[in-house]
Formats: structure tokens, C-alpha cells, sequence
């Protein structure tokens, strides 16, 4: 963070941003230079931060840029409704195993009714659930596809209450979903603490 801070002063960088950083590092960091946005997994059936990330963030004025708010496209049909191609990544995602994706089913589903409620896609709901989590949230799709990306696009006009966002969420109960978020679960942001700087000898 400090050469970071220097490059800032320097005119080399404008922002710093971190990802998947604990909460004693985001706080440590900040506390060297403001961070801007931190960059974490967030999404219907991925809500890890939203206990200890997300009211820090808020505290300290920084902006969350939610990675994967479609499920890795399990929202989006991706196992579900489309088969899964023999090159993807996916295929050994613990969620996307043959056994817990059968299990997750049920939450596809669930969203696919309430989807059509809203009079959009299972995908822009789920997208549109984290987007309406408030104004300094700013989730980053990805797609190679134009239509997804059209589709992420629509995502912006479905308007949901704090009711409706409770009903999605219910659809979705986190300690239900099988499989862990990540492959590499251990370098996520709850065993990415930094270590602390020695103390200086005299």
C-alpha cells in the first residue's frame, strides 16, 4: 500500500482498489491511503460478505464491485437448463459437480418462477438483486456472448422493493446452496489476511 500510495502521488495511478481482502486488511490499507472499491464474489446464492465486508465498506466510504452476481451463470441456465461444455472451468466448480448441481436445481427454479412475476429473465433478476443492494455497489458481469450482455443491460430496468428483494433472497437460503463458492475456497478473502509489518529494532 505504500508504493501503491506513492505511485498515487506520483500521478501514475488515480484509484486503488483491493480484492477478496479480509476485513483487518481492508482496514489496514485504508488506513495507508483511501481504497476505492474493493472486489468480492457476491450473488444470490454467494453472500459471505454481507455480514463483515459490506458494513465495513460502508463505514469507510468504499465502493463493493460484486465478480460473478450471476452465479458464474448458474442464474443465467448455465448446468441447468444449458449443458455445460467439456472445456469450462465449471465443470470443476464444487457447485457444479453432477451430484450438487442436481441439488441446486431447486434455487434455478425458484428464481425462473419469480423472474417471470418481474417479467424478466432468471438472469436479470439475480443481477438485479445485487444491483438494488444500494448505489455503492457496482457488480461487473461477464459474458462472451452478446445476447447475455444484452441481457445484463435489461437487468437495469427491473426496479425491486425491499420486499421483493427479501422474497429473492428467501428463494436462495445461503446455508442450503451445495458445494462451497470457490475451487480454491483458501484463497478467498476469509484466509487472505496480510501479515503484519515487523516491528522496526532499535
Amino acid at each position: 500500500m505504500g508504493e501503491l500510495k506513492k505511485l498515487v502521488e506520483e500521478g501514475k495511478v488515480k484509484y486503488i482498489g483491493l480484492s477478496e481482502a479480509s476485513p483487518d486488511t481492508i482496514k489496514r490499507a485504508h488506513a495507508v491511503h483511501p481504497i476505492s472499491a474493493v472486489q468480492m464474489e457476491w450473488s444470490l446464492w454467494s453472500r459471505d460478505i454481507e455480514e463483515e465486508i459490506i458494513p465495513l465498506c460502508r463505514e469507510l466510504g468504499i465502493a463493493v464491485v460484486p465478480y460473478s452476481p450471476i452465479g458464474r451463470g448458474f442464474f443465467g441456465g448455465r448446468a441447468v437448463v444449458e449443458s455445460l461444455s467439456s472445456e469450462t472451468m465449471l465443470k470443476s466448480h464444487p457447485r457444479f459437480t453432477e451430484e450438487n448441481i442436481e441439488k441446486n436445481k431447486v434455487f434455478y427454479t425458484r428464481i425462473e418462477k419469480l423472474a417471470a412475476n418481474h417479467g424478466c429473465t432468471p438472469a436479470q433478476l439475480a443481477l438485479a438483486w445485487v444491483i438494488n443492494q444500494g448505489d455503492d455497489v457496482v457488480p461487473i458481469p461477464g459474458t462472451t456472448k452478446i445476447r447475455n450482455l444484452d441481457d445484463n443491460i435489461g437487468s437495469l430496468q427491473v426496479k425491486l422493493t425491499k420486499e421483493d428483494l427479501k422474497e429473492i433472497s428467501d428463494a436462495v437460503p445461503i446455508n442450503e446452496v451445495a458445494g462451497v463458492r470457490s475451487a480454491q475456497f483458501q484463497l478467498t478473502w476469509k484466509f487472505a489476511n496480510t501479515p503484519q509489518p515487523k516491528s522496526s529494532q532499535v
